[in-house]
């Protein structure tokens, strides 16, 4: 059955603009936070807006692994609407997890970065998405967060 195991295809990539976060404190084993998501750009099979006014809801664990959930809006470049919920881990050291907190510029390589991207939507011209799993690689900057999308084949 080897050659039933999945492959990758990178179908676009996200550059998501974030503001500062809105932390709650200490909730449920970790620190919790609120990333508001200001917008941004998606660029390659599907050619989108990010609205602004999502966010990326984290617990950012004693261990330096935060728990992700983002949740917004795309609208295409051919005016359709798109509902995104992506759930994903981040794990880190605690000193890296920290400057990621910080807002600090850190390297990708020294951190884990994965998600699970879902997608809704009405248009047919998009229904791709919604018949597909995906796998997102993620990168952490300072005001912006990367995310290549890639549909398991």
């Amino acid at each position: 059955m080897d050659d039933a195991a999945p492959r990758l295809s990178l179908a676009f990539e996200l550059e998501v603009q974030i503001g500062p976060a809105v932390e709650f404190g200490e909730v449920g084993g970790g620190l919790k936070r609120m990333v508001p998501i200001l917008g941004g750009r998606v660029f390659g099979r599907l050619e989108a807006e990010v609205i602004p006014g999502g966010a990326d809801w984290q617990v950012i664990r004693p261990t330096g692994v935060t728990d992700l959930w983002a949740r917004y809006a795309l609208k295409t470049a051919d005016g359709a609407a798109i509902v995104v919920s992506n759930t994903g881990v981040r794990r880190a050291s605690v000193e890296v997890s920290a400057r990621l907190a910080a807002g600090e510029q850190v390297d990708p390589a020294d951190y884990y970065f994965r998600s699970s991207p879902a997608f809704e939507t009405g248009a047919l011209a998009h229904r791709w998405l919604t018949e597909a799993m995906f796998v997102g690689v993620g990168e952490r900057g300072p005001d912006k967060v990367r995310l290549k999308v890639f549909e398991v084949l």
